[in-house]
């Protein structure tokens, strides 16, 4: 697979199910991320290979009395990705190292 530049976003969402936040109101809870930022960064990271969904069994979630929740695990290439993306961020320098203030560098 190619390699794909992840924004900040989905990095955030990939280490989230990474730390076992596993459905979309965890993920949205650990990251910050709202639903029209997660669902849809779930399925393209799907498309991708870099994430894999399951449904939970019907039955648990009637017993619960809530929706079935459909859980996302990475894949060898998610993990790979996300160490990339982690590796690649932890090397820019500090917002204020960037922004300098005029006259100083």
């Amino acid at each position: 697979m190619p390699r794909t530049t992840l924004s900040l976003g989905t990095v955030a969402i990939l280490r989230a199910i990474a730390s076992g936040n596993r459905f979309g109101f965890d993920i949205m809870d650990a990251t910050g991320l709202t639903s029209g930022t997660v669902y849809p960064s779930l399925d393209r990271l799907e498309s991708l290979g870099l994430v894999e969904s399951t449904w939970e069994d019907p039955r648990i979630a009637r017993r619960d009395k809530r929706p079935p929740r459909r859980y996302f695990d990475l894949t060898a290439q998610g993990e790979v990705a996300l160490a990339d993306a982690l590796e690649r961020y932890r090397s820019f320098r500090p917002v204020s190292a960037v922004v300098a203030t005029p006259g100083k560098a």
